[in-house]
């Protein structure tokens, strides 16, 4: 089974060009080195009924929506190869420093897959 990373963040919306770019970037990097999918959503309906809402999760603030992501890899150690080639990546390092978006409202982690259908 395979392995994912996966992470969750508030973007504001006036921003979300500038994180798609920023985005699309990171995610060469990533599939260079291995990755065998990257995907960066944007939220569209964030607050379903019957279920807890990303925008009550992520306290969202006005203006703000929530990008949902992963990574797939082979494996866990598969992941921490390519991870470890991406961050001795000089690219990585000409990415801004400045996100367009609250690094401390990230929420990330790895999974195992348990299904796959």
């Amino acid at each position: 089974m395979s392995y994912v990373d996966g992470f969750v963040l508030p973007v504001p919306k006036k921003n979300l060009s500038a994180y798609r770019v920023l985005s699309k970037k990171a995610g060469k990097i990533w599939r260079e080195h291995g990755a065998l999918e990257y995907r960066e959503c944007a939220g569209d309906d964030l607050a379903p009924q019957g279920a807890v809402a990303f925008t009550k999760m992520m306290k969202l603030k006005p203006g703000e929506t929530v990008v949902f992501a992963w990574i797939v890899f082979k494996s866990r150690a598969h992941r921490d190869r390519v991870n470890a080639k991406v961050m001795k990546d000089p690219r990585l390092a000409k990415m801004p420093t400045t996100m367009p978006f609250d690094v401390k409202r990230m929420v990330y982690g790895g999974f195992k897959v348990v299904v796959d259908v």
